[in-house]
């Protein structure tokens, strides 16, 4: 052995690798390089990352204005126009966001207590109704995130076309919603737990699941939407199951039941409580589609919002809708409406009208899977929560409607601060052992209560007061890229169904029985009390006592992508020729989807 090998030999006679040196200094720098640039990605997003923005004329012309001459209007225009979000969501990453916020207890669970309210027929004219209201809504917001597709959605659109109070109060309503729902589905899925395990400390479940959506909300947005589409289409192929399922059963294939059909819309009938038990509905459907409007808080975080957005909208609706009365026509023909489990349980899944049903038919097994399926959807619901919260609260720190702070966003695109005001709220959700928990949870559930409702209304009156401003500026929709099907009529019907639920659930919060009761309405109808104390206040604070912005001072420019007016007019002329001369079946789908 030559000298060179002998030094390669190590004291335990082991021959020494030539090259292990080398791939111990390379593991090394590996590990250095991703500790790096984890510890960068918390820094503040680079300016780089911004320049797109800043080629915006409008923008750049009130950029030069000094800072303390901008009015709360410009500041708003101005800095949710600017943003590090990261433009990474596509089609399938805006649909699952929304789906993964609006398809969760409100079908699996809450549609058993409105069957047993307002009774089978209820549930299908109910949902049908607030259907057509959400489809006007949507491509109202479809046709505002297109034109601007700006940090807050329709809480900076509030601000700078309707009033900035009305902006302020809305947009922190909004926030207190989805800042509360973390801890209540987090509370929801440790009972939902207890179908299998009640021996166990419902805060030990708590700890699982926050840690879950802890880890989930801390990635990249990229990696947060993938995990959000994976949750999601996990609902969506339970839903077909259940579907495919429904008819076997109520054709009479389950192995016991026979034959159903429609005999529960005769015995115990198609109506629970008359006109009262269909507006106590109503109200129920009107919240069941809460989280659709989601599209609207990730515009700024799209690859391409003029593509993107529209048929996200739309379609959209078409799936949450179809999933919605498809499931619940079923569910009417399966559950009579007096079945006692409907109303009482002690887990999610023993009131769950789906559970139900399988149970009814004798089929052992499935009613553990859609358990499951149950407890997948509230933590889709809960891991949507934080993301919808804290960009509302990035957005309200953008326009000046809450402290600073909180637009911090960072080099991987998250707002940091507010995802982190955000879980330390879920810290509430450990009461989950005590006692007091309903309590708790019912009365801050009560300040937002009417939350959404509010933020729909608002993109209604928002869509409406653009319009207005656009005709009394002397210019015309050829300049949108995407133009609302329903136009201002769609809107008008979107404020008047809005204000209607708002009546109904007056109605129903008041007299839940014959008798009026007072507890049951401040449930409710505490969030309209603190919507009005933040509306006045803010009005009392900014010396901001006009109602209306007027139309011909809006600012219809600022954030938006397009600066040639005449180039954009030329290519949207261009696509609606395409459009034209294509097949009838492709035009019919390119309009309504």
């Amino acid at each position: 052995m030559s000298d060179s090998e002998s030094k390669r030999v190590s004291l335990t006679g082991n021959a020494v690798n030539p090259f292990e040196s080398e791939e111990r200094t390379y593991s090394k720098s590996q590990r250095i390089n991703a500790w790096t640039k984890f510890k960068d990605s918390f820094k503040p997003a680079e300016e780089s990352e911004r320049s797109e923005d800043l080629q915006d004329y409008a923008i750049h012309k009130l950029e030069l204005k000094n800072s303390n001459e901008l009015t709360d209007i410009e500041r708003a225009a101005l800095k949710s126009s600017k943003h590090g979000l990261k433009k990474e969501l596509g089609l399938r990453h805006l649909m699952m966001i929304a789906i993964g916020g609006s398809v969760g207890t409100g079908l699996f669970v809450n549609s058993g207590g409105a069957l047993a309210t307002g009774g089978p027929a209820s549930l299908v004219i109910s949902w049908t109704i607030i259907g057509t209201m959400m489809f006007s809504t949507a491509v109202s917001l479809g046709e505002l995130c297109v034109t601007f597709p700006v940090t807050g959605g329709f809480t900076t659109y509030a601000t700078r076309f309707i009033d900035p109070s009305f902006g302020f109060a809305m947009g922190w309503n909004y926030a207190l919603q989805w800042l509360i729902l973390l801890p209540l589905e987090l509370v929801a899925a440790a009972i939902t737990i207890k179908y299998w395990r009640d021996d166990i400390n419902s805060d030990v479940w708590v700890t699982v699941f926050y840690v879950f959506i802890f880890v989930l909300n801390m990635l990249d947005v990229k990696y947060y939407a993938e995990s959000e589409v994976v949750l999601s289409l996990v609902k969506i192929v339970a839903v077909v199951g259940f579907f495919i399922l429904g008819i076997v059963l109520i054709c009479g294939g389950g192995p016991q039941g026979g034959y159903i059909g429609g005999k529960y819309w005769h015995n115990p009938g198609a109506f629970a409580a008359g006109f009262k038990g269909v507006c106590s509905v109503f109200v129920t459907a009107a919240f069941s589609f809460a989280g659709t409007e989601l599209i609207g808080m990730s515009a700024a975080e799209t690859e391409n919002p003029r593509e993107t957005l529209p048929r996200a909208a739309k379609q959209t609706f078409w799936l949450v809708t179809t999933t919605y009365i498809v499931t619940l026509t079923l569910i009417g023909c399966l559950v009579p409406y007096d079945d006692p489990r409907l109303l009482d349980g002690d887990s999610y899944a023993s009131v769950s009208p789906f559970v139900i049903s399988i149970q009814n038919a004798g089929i052992k097994g499935l009613p553990s899977l859609m358990n499951v399926v149950i407890l997948i959807a509230i933590l889709s619901v809960a891991n949507s929560s934080v993301y919808a919260s804290s960009r509302v609260l990035a957005s309200l720190a953008d326009i000046g409607h809450a402290p600073s702070f909180l637009a911090y966003v960072d080099r991987t695109g998250r707002p940091l601060y507010a995802t982190f005001v955000t879980l330390v709220i879920g810290f509430l959700s450990f009461i989950a052992a005590s006692d007091q928990e309903s309590n708790v949870f019912l009365w801050l559930s009560a300040l937002s209560g009417l939350s959404t409702i509010f933020a729909w209304l608002s993109i209604c009156i928002s869509h409406v007061r653009f319009r207005r401003a656009l005709k009394v500026q002397g210019r015309t929709t050829d300049e949108l890229t995407y133009v609302a099907q329903g136009g201002i009529l769609g809107s008008c019907y979107g404020i008047f169904m809005n204000i209607l639920v708002i009546i109904g659930q007056f109605w129903v919060a008041l007299f839940p029985t014959s008798k009026a009761d007072a507890k049951s309405f401040f449930e409710v109808f505490l969030s309209l009390a603190i919507f009005i104390v933040f509306y006045i206040g803010h009005k009392i604070w900014k010396k901001n006592y006009i109602l209306f912005i007027r139309a011909k001072d809006m600012d219809i420019d600022t954030g938006r992508k397009h600066v040639d007016m005449e180039l954009l007019k030329e290519e949207i002329l261009h696509e609606k020729t395409l459009l034209a001369e294509s097949p009838l079946y492709y035009r019919i789908f390119k309009i309504w989807c």
